[in-house]
């Protein structure tokens, strides 16, 4: 008796390792959403010159990303209906001031492109 409750465990651990090693090997699916690349360029109303150091943000995801040199930006995101986009200048001294900007959108693709124009201050 004493005997099978031995195997038994043994048993047990044996299957036990068998799937933390098939997780640790293959995992499990982390994103179960789709996922959405929102891409764009941002630049100054007045002068029409890209605009570096604009802090892009999707609140609904809590991501954000700051311009480059090219006014470029580019985030992965997930989906949904009326996705809000923040556009707001975080480097006064930089660039100058400008306005901030929200924008929403109903993305129907997977890959979203946005030219935005920021009236400066």
């Amino acid at each position: 008796m004493k005997r099978n409750w031995i195997r038994t465990i043994i048993g047990g651990l044996s299957f036990t390792s068998a799937l933390f090693i098939f997780q640790a090997c293959y995992g499990t699916p982390q994103d179960l959403q789709n996922d959405l690349l929102l891409e764009g360029q941002v630049k100054s109303k007045a002068s029409g010159l890209p605009i570096k150091g604009i802090k892009v943000s999707v609140p609904d995801f809590m991501q954000s990303q700051l311009t480059d040199e090219n006014g470029s930006f580019s985030i992965y995101t997930g989906t949904k209906e009326n996705l809000k986009i923040q556009f707001e200048d975080i480097d006064v001294a930089q660039n100058g001031s400008y306005a901030q900007k929200d924008t929403m959108i109903n993305p129907v693709s997977p890959k979203v492109f946005l030219n935005i124009t920021l009236s400066p201050l």
